[in-house]
């Protein structure tokens, strides 16, 4: 049986198919780094993370999307994978603010319920970027008005890019 949190949380399932992790990604908000399943609280994700990827080719590039797949509830996802943060062209050698922000980051803001914050790193073939955006945020180009729920193992089944890398949390809105 897999204790690999991404398996336990049913991310690798639910959001992507399994696949062979072949980069390295640190996700932090300010001084705390991410690890695959941890809690967070508002107040610590309410500005947008550094994300640095580890890497020795600054002629690589990467996408990142960030999705909440429980959206609006855990029980009724009805906008799963709803989009946060969409960057590309992330050189491998450095961190996201290096990259294109195509849809600005959104502090997760969940209404009900325990909710998976998931980011993803795809490993971009250059002439095919316009293709993710449009599979993955298809109203980007619309003044980035609706975060529509995206389709994120449609993207990796197109071979669009590669996945790369993932990372994932818990977050629940406390109210007292």
């Amino acid at each position: 049986m897999s204790r690999d949190p991404l398996v336990v949380g049913n991310v690798v399932g639910d959001v992507l198919d399994p696949f062979v992790r072949s980069a390295t990604m640190r996700v932090s908000y300010g001084n705390k780094e991410l690890t695959n399943g941890c809690e967070l609280k508002p107040s610590m994700v309410a500005v947008e993370p550094r994300v640095e990827i580890k890497g020795r080719n600054s002629r690589i590039l990467y996408t990142l999307v960030m999705v909440d797949p429980d959206a609006p509830s855990p029980s009724n996802p009805t906008k799963k994978e709803y989009l946060h943060w969409l960057v590309t062209d992330i050189p491998e050698t450095s961190n996201a603010s290096y990259g294109n922000e195509i849809v600005s980051y959104e502090s997760p803001r969940p209404t009900a319920g325990i909710h998976r914050f998931v980011f993803i790193l795809f490993r971009q073939s250059v002439c095919q970027t316009i293709k993710l955006i449009k599979t993955l945020a298809p109203q980007a180009h619309a003044q980035n008005a609706n975060r529509c729920p995206t389709d994120v193992k449609d993207a990796n089944h197109c071979r669009i890019v590669l996945l790369h890398v993932l990372q994932s949390y818990q977050f629940q809105w406390h109210t007292k």
